[in-house]
């Protein structure tokens, strides 16, 4: 990458302008293709999911079955939330796309598993066991991908990694899990020939079998097939492309078939055994996602180091632009001594430096980006724009920059 923009970066000018009364307006330059219409069917979708979950719900045929299903269905979510949260914090994505994964698990991708699997039951002799076992990992998998596969086809800044992949498969599956369980939960509370145990006791009881026992079972399923799309990014075949997705894909309704088949085909033991295997599963996988998020730090401060030496930040922002606790300290000193919107102002900063220093590395390491150096320098714009009114505190000692 050329530096047209270095004679503007000018650090020395950060803090001599005035703060305006009001946050300046940020327009992401260039701009995605299809965003309004991805947030109008976000929209449109949510309220298609409040009406879906009210006639879930509807199903315990008792207003106290209804509220329990709901109540027990969002216990979980802010934790499972928090979860996927945390792992997106480095490189956050737009709330918009997260948001959207959530609604898609729990209204599109329900609403295609469940009309394939009420066809299949109508117009063959299947069984509920077999129904389970192999019709719904079949079409849940693919329903709930399907999310995943348009974005990383069609909005490919999303998913550029391991850990995207990961982050947006668990909040489809999320979504999916909610609406999913409202219904068990209703089930289990109005009873039936299947059901043993009725009323809260019994949608207590499937509550924890599946809100306390196996909360992340639906995005560790779909797990697979987002981290094959991670891996995907970074291969040029095409053909390579597809039978890595191909294979994730296949994964995740293998997991899903035997999570799903290990009661009804393998008994207690079997199921006992199925669920020790996943959870070894979860827990690998929770230590890679970790020591996959602790590597973007290193990540995120070698190219800043690099962008520093450029002459398009001053080196002592680097501690304030990607550790966590001076970051909060940054923003911390602008709001106690500059007011609200500088506060903002610096928010605003870390998260345009954080966003160019992650995609001009993926440059450097030769990976292809959609418009990657039009929207690096588009980035470094905004950062210059906000230079004048940007209140750091003083520079760390040397020392503590690293």
């Amino acid at each position: 990458m050329s530096q047209p923009h270095a004679q503007e970066a000018a650090p020395e000018v950060a803090g001599r302008g005035t703060i305006p009364r009001r946050m300046p307006r940020y327009v992401e330059r260039p701009r995605q293709r299809g965003r309004t219409v991805l947030i109008v069917l976000t929209g449109i979708g949510v309220a298609l999911g409040l009406v879906e979950i009210v006639v879930v719900a509807a199903g315990a045929e008792a207003l106290e079955g209804a509220r329990l299903a709901i109540i027990y269905a969002l216990v979980p979510l802010p934790v499972l939330w928090f979860v996927y949260w945390w792992l997106d914090r480095y490189e956050p994505e737009p709330r918009r796309y997260k948001v959207a994964a959530f609604v898609w698990g729990g209204v599109g991708a329900v609403g295609i598993a469940l009309a394939v699997q009420v066809l299949l039951g109508e117009t063959t002799d299947l069984t509920q066991k077999e129904l389970a076992t192999f019709v719904a990992p079949a079409s849940e998998e693919p329903a709930k991908g399907l999310f995943l596969l348009l974005t990383f086809l069609r909005w490919r800044r999303i998913i550029d990694g391991f850990l995207d992949g990961l982050i947006v498969a668990g909040l489809v599956g999320l979504g999916f899990a909610f609406v999913e369980n409202i219904g068990y939960y209703a089930l289990s509370y109005a009873g039936g020939p299947d059901v043993p145990i009725a009323g809260a006791e019994g949608a207590a009881g499937t509550f924890v079998v599946r809100g306390i026992a196996s909360p992340f079972a639906h995005p560790l399923f779909l797990s697979a097939f987002g981290i094959a799309l991670g891996l995907a990014v970074g291969i040029r075949s095409k053909v390579l492309k597809v039978l890595v997705g191909t294979l994730g894909l296949a994964i995740s309704m293998v997991l899903h078939g035997l999570w799903n088949g290990s009661a009804s085909y393998f008994g207690g033991v079997g199921f006992a055994l199925t669920y020790f295997a996943l959870f070894v599963l979860f827990v690998t996988l929770a230590v890679v996602a970790i020591v996959a998020r602790s590597r973007q730090v290193r990540t995120l401060e070698h190219s800043l180091s690099y962008v520093a030496e450029r002459g398009w930040i001053h080196p002592a922002e680097i501690p304030y632009l990607s550790r966590f606790g001076y970051r909060k300290q940054a923003r911390r000193h602008a709001r106690r001594h500059h007011g609200r919107v500088a506060g903002r102002i610096v928010r605003r900063y870390q998260r345009l430096a954080t966003e160019m220093a992650f995609l001009h590395d993926a440059i450097m390491r030769g990976q292809t980006k959609p418009h990657g150096v039009e929207r690096t320098y588009a980035l470094l714009d905004a950062m210059y724009e906000l230079r004048p009114a940007l209140r750091f505190p003083p520079p760390l000692p040397v020392a503590h920059r690293r």
